[in-house]
């Protein structure tokens, strides 16, 4: 519905060459966006080649530069694609030799295609076929198989998706997890055509699914080799490294008494998705829920929108954070991902942030303001460089491609996380496309920043920002919660502190009851005797009523 993949998804189709062969062709859809470069990175340690596709009307993008490296790092078989050829803005041959200036290719690896009209789909079909080797695969040999994805399901247990290296299994084997050591039945072995069809027999160089009828998510991990367990294999296959994660929120359940359910659905989506990452967390403000990790903030968008709309629940997630690196006082180092853990300023010696390699590519005529914006994020220049190889600009048809340019900067990652992807495409118009890698730790100048509602801490609020933010932040956040949180009978301050200094305010009115409508007429000391209980009483009420905070403050 965004346009965007968020997941790998596999196929098996049969394809007729022009040879007059049939060949049986696997084939793997990944996501392009960065925060699924593990979708990528798992897909390609399971195939043998790759089909590069690159929009005739956009060019080389950034996330196009990361993903070829990890390609070119497996030591793939890659056929360059260009795509939507039928758009009256697209421009295949400027591409074309935009591809071979950077990545090497010939002018005859160059397949045009445009998937709408089905126009050049029988080339990439034959390139496959004859670029592409075939699996190097051997079916006496002990079973060798790898998981590259696995999901759910509540009839089968654990459904395993595997590419078959060596040797072969039938329903009903006795199977072997080598890393988790489970053992069990192959329940239903199938293939993907597009949906899951059972067959009775998958053999090496094949792609199917193996419905395990595990119960326990974490014995079947992504990664892990199944093999069989009266003739095992002597090795299991290279798994992935995991990655971790860069983005932490606390996701919570709108009510308490859904958290046995959020578990169950984390425990669940983990097993798809084995890039989330969770432990149990207790907040004052929110009650007991969940620390989850993520590789990015799409990422946690996707999680958050999955766990609602496939397991039904309301959810409630906290402003994301990265992990810093905290040397104490007395020689120690801890890890700190969640603003309230972090220690009081006189245990601190240094805290180190995660900074970023961060990769944009944009048109030309927007170099000045994405510079200003990676300036205004703290952001130290590395490169730039020009991507337009030898094309008048006077013959573009969109107007856009005036040429291209690379720009690298390096920049802390907790600057990347609030709207910077949005004011990105905002000032480019939505052509600059960014991409980064993580390139270690720095020591920065930072505070923990604290919201106090009638001069309680809430913990869930706590933001950890650099020093020079502090106040524009705090003054930001104190005027929004001024507008959430609905007026009580007694004044409420809001208050943004750093340690314990108070460095912005705003006040909450009260909500007046009008104590003297019944009195009329008499002295005017009748009135005033009126006026001084209700300020009594309200003083009464500021010191032991408690503020309910929405849930959208949070």
């Amino acid at each position: 519905e965004r346009g965007i993949t968020i997941k790998a998804q596999a196929v098996r189709i049969y394809y007729q060459h022009g040879s007059g062969q049939q060949y049986q062709l696997n084939l793997i859809d990944t996501p392009g966006h960065v925060d699924f470069s593990y979708e990528v990175s798992r897909s390609l340690a399971a195939c043998e080649g790759a089909l590069l596709v690159v929009d005739a009307t956009q060019g080389i993008q950034a996330q196009t530069l990361t993903n070829m490296y990890l390609a070119l790092e497996n030591n793939l078989e890659i056929i360059p694609v260009i795509n939507k050829i039928d758009l009256p803005a697209s421009e295949p041959d400027r591409i074309s030799t935009e591809l071979q200036q950077a990545f090497g290719f010939k002018e005859s690896d160059m397949l045009f295609v445009s998937a709408k009209v089905g126009s050049g789909v029988k080339n990439v079909l034959d390139a496959i076929v004859d670029r592409i080797p075939s699996p190097n695969a051997d079916i006496t040999q002990p079973l060798q198989a790898l998981i590259f994805d696995s999901m759910y399901n509540s009839y089968k247990g654990a459904v395993a998706y595997v590419r078959v290296f060596q040797g072969s299994i039938k329903t009903r084997d006795r199977i072997k997890m080598m890393a988790s050591a489970a053992t069990t039945e192959a329940m239903e072995i199938g293939v993907f055509n597009p949906h899951p069809t059972e067959i009775h027999e998958l053999f090496a160089g094949e792609v199917g699914y193996i419905a395990t009828g595990l119960k326990n998510v974490s014995d079947c991990g992504v990664g892990d080799t199944i093999t069989k367990e009266f003739n095992e294999a002597r090795e299991s296959l290279p798994g992935y490294v995991p990655l971790k994660p860069m983005v932490f929120a606390g996701i919570y359940p709108s009510d308490g008494e859904s958290f046995m359910e959020l578990r169950e659905a984390l425990e669940k989506l983990s097993l798809n998705d084995s890039a989330l990452v969770y432990e149990n967390e207790m907040s004052i403000a929110l009650g007991p829920g969940f620390r989850c990790g993520f590789l990015g903030l799409l990422h946690m968008d996707v999680v958050q929108e999955r766990l609602e709309r496939e397991y039904k629940l309301a959810l409630l997630a906290t402003s994301p954070s990265v992990s810093y690196r905290v040397s104490l006082a007395d020689g120690g180092q801890i890890s700190v991902d969640n603003p309230s853990n972090l220690p009081a300023v006189q245990e601190i010696e240094q805290i180190q942030e995660p900074w970023l390699n961060l990769r944009v590519i944009t048109p030309s005529k927007y170099i000045g303001p994405v510079m200003e914006l990676l300036n205004t994020r703290r952001g130290e220049y590395i490169l730039m460089e020009y991507l337009q190889y030898g094309v008048n600009a006077s013959n573009s048809i969109s107007g856009y491609n005036e040429g291209r340019v690379l720009i690298e900067y390096g920049i802390p990652l907790s600057e990347v996380l609030f709207d910077f992807y949005d004011q990105l495409k905002s000032i480019s118009q939505g052509y600059a496309s960014m991409d980064y890698s993580i390139t270690g730790y720095r020591p920065s100048k930072l505070v923990r920043l604290d919201i106090l509602v009638n001069q309680k801490p809430v913990d869930a609020l706590s933001l950890i920002v650099h020093r020079d933010k502090a106040y524009q932040n705090g003054k930001a956040l104190v005027e929004r919660l001024k507008e959430i949180i609905p007026r009580q009978l007694f004044e409420v301050p809001i208050q943004a502190a750093v340690g314990s200094r108070i460095i912005a305010r705003q006040t909450i009115k009260a909500l007046r009851k009008n104590v003297l409508a019944k009195c009329y007429g008499g002295d005017v000391t009748r009135k005033r005797k009126l006026l001084e209980k209700q300020a009594e009483g309200k003083k009464r009420m500021k010191r032991v009523g408690n503020v309910e905070i929405p849930q959208e403050a949070f």
